[in-house]
């Protein structure tokens, strides 16, 4: 029996809705409630709008407002906005980040107050559970009026034209449309305005960006304790003593996971044993009194991820259960509201915070394979790369690191704000703009890089166990990690090429389950 979700009016898609929904299998059902709610805002607007000028419905759009639009061509410029604005450029939107941006669409109008036919829901709906994704180029967007553009393209194959992709293959909607004996939607007041018009775009690529960032940085977690075990480091750094002497949420949060992920493991050092059970008469200490930032204070930079990670999602759940329409068409106080719910805002500013997050989150990752690799910072516990072939003959790791350096570098430079690169357009009626598809594009690219620095990160942890023979000590849940990738990536001494090896941890660092 396939599995549903039914969207709740009261409470909205949750983000465990969104990843059911996009990486988990699982169909989207509306009921006979939420459908009404759809149709009573409908039936009023059909009503209200005659006699009365309601801007894109009887005016042009934009800076074209001030002209009136002819009874006769009422439809034909609800058509126009949709074919004019589909002009974006460049490469593809990832199928994911079209999925999302559809049900984001989806649940604007859910809310009761854009004013659209009930078949433009549905048809919305099939498109999501049947896996047709509308192909929408990347750019175009100022994040203002919304996604106007990206928008466009989603609105261009609801009425039969333009290309999706279905099972892979980029196709016309028309011949998908047939063969899945689907109707093209047809203008009956406004759709053609209300698809286009909105943040659904930036915000559907915003949750796919979290839902990574949040599995990536359960990653960052679990790297930080091998980390540690490995170093042999002293685990009071993990206490809650310690880390609730200061007042952060994400703090304490990463520190009771790292205590979770190291609970058992027999590597790390007791303070209270090593340092404060015996009498020490040596001048020099052979092992770290405290060990490197990159490995003591890991609650203390992930913590402000972990909080960013929390901020993030509620303003990505606000807008997703918003309506980020305009006009505002409210059936209960029977009037039509012109204002800006589309401007993408919200959105802009937190992907730019989520993006720098991501960022110092790979550069610690970054800094702690610097670690493993740099013989001498490690105080010779590992060889240099941790290169288990012979030294000067093989090289280990010594590439791999080249490309986790270039490509953190490349994260810092993206990690420049685009919320404040706002650029006046539209005959500056748009004089004032979010950019916040950019903002979410470029967090999204943030992201694929650091799980790409993540896979190397992984790759130099399980060569460093194998080095030093610490499994038995390792704790069960560590040691569950490295049987699982040893699984597909084994030991290696001798050079062989690792771009395949990178992409498959890659993908089972994105698509692991945890419990």
């Amino acid at each position: 029996m396939e599995e549903t979700i039914t969207y709740k009016d009261e409470k909205g898609f949750s983000l465990n809705d969104i990843n059911g929904l996009l990486f988990g299998g699982k169909k989207l059902k509306l009921s006979a409630k939420t459908i009404q709610k759809v149709d009573y805002c409908y039936s009023f607007l059909k009503d209200f709008s005659k006699e009365k000028i309601i801007y894109g419905i009887n005016t042009g759009f934009g800076p074209m407002a001030q002209h009136r639009i002819d009874d006769d061509d009422l439809k034909q410029l609800q058509y126009n906005i949709i074919r004019s604005h589909s002009t974006g450029a460049g490469k593809p939107l990832k199928a994911s980040y079209v999925k999302a941006s559809m049900i984001t669409r989806l649940s604007t109008f859910l809310q009761g107050y854009s004013g659209v036919h009930t078949d433009l829901v549905n048809l919305i709906t099939e498109f999501i559970n049947r896996n047709i994704y509308p192909f929408i180029p990347e750019h175009g967007s100022v994040g203002a009026s919304g996604d106007l553009v990206q928008l466009a393209h989603i609105a261009l194959t609801l009425i039969g034209e333009g290309e999706v992709f279905f099972n892979g293959k980029l196709t016309p909607t028309a011949k998908i449309m047939k063969t899945e004996k689907l109707k093209p939607f047809e203008i009956h007041i406004r759709e053609g305005l209300s698809v286009t018009n909105g943040t659904s775009v930036m915000t559907g690529i915003g949750l796919v960006n979290l839902i990574y960032s949040r599995q990536l940085m359960e990653w960052a977690i679990v790297a930080s304790v091998m980390m540690n075990e490995i170093a042999a480091s002293y685990d009071d750094m993990m206490s809650p003593v310690l880390n609730g002497a200061k007042k952060h949420k994400g703090q304490l949060a990463v520190a009771r996971k790292m205590c979770e992920w190291a609970q058992g493991n027999q590597t790390m050092k007791k303070r209270e044993i090593e340092m404060y059970n015996n009498s020490h008469t040596e001048k020099i200490f052979n092992h770290k009194v405290q060990a490197y930032y990159s490995l003591r204070c890991v609650p203390q930079i992930l913590g402000p991820v972990c909080d960013e990670l929390e901020n993030a999602e509620k303003v990505l759940i606000n807008e997703l259960n918003s309506a980020c329409d305009n006009p505002i068409v409210d059936p209960k106080t029977k009037c039509v509201y012109h204002g800006g719910n589309f401007h993408g805002d919200y959105i802009s500013f937190e992907m730019d915070k989520l993006k720098i997050a991501i960022t110092k989150m790979t550069m610690l990752a970054e800094r702690q394979l610097n670690y493993l690799c740099h013989n001498r910072i490690n105080d010779n516990i590992l060889p240099p790369f941790v290169n288990l072939g012979v030294l000067g003959l093989n090289y280990g790791l010594q590439a791999a690191q080249f490309t986790a350096t270039s490509t953190t570098a490349e994260c810092q430079t993206l990690s420049n704000p685009m919320y404040v690169h706002s650029i006046p357009n539209n005959n500056d009626n748009q004089d004032i703009v979010s950019m916040g598809t950019n903002a979410s594009l470029m967090a999204g690219m943030v992201i694929e890089n650091g799980y790409q620095v993540m896979s190397i990160h992984f790759m130099a942890l399980v060569q460093a166990i194998d080095y030093l023979k610490i499994q038995k000590k390792m704790s069960k849940k560590t040691l569950a990690i490295y049987h699982e990738i040893r699984s597909f990536f084994p030991i290696f001494a001798d050079d062989t090429p690792k771009y395949k090896d990178i992409e498959t941890i890659k993908n089972y660092l994105m698509t692991k389950k945890f419990t």
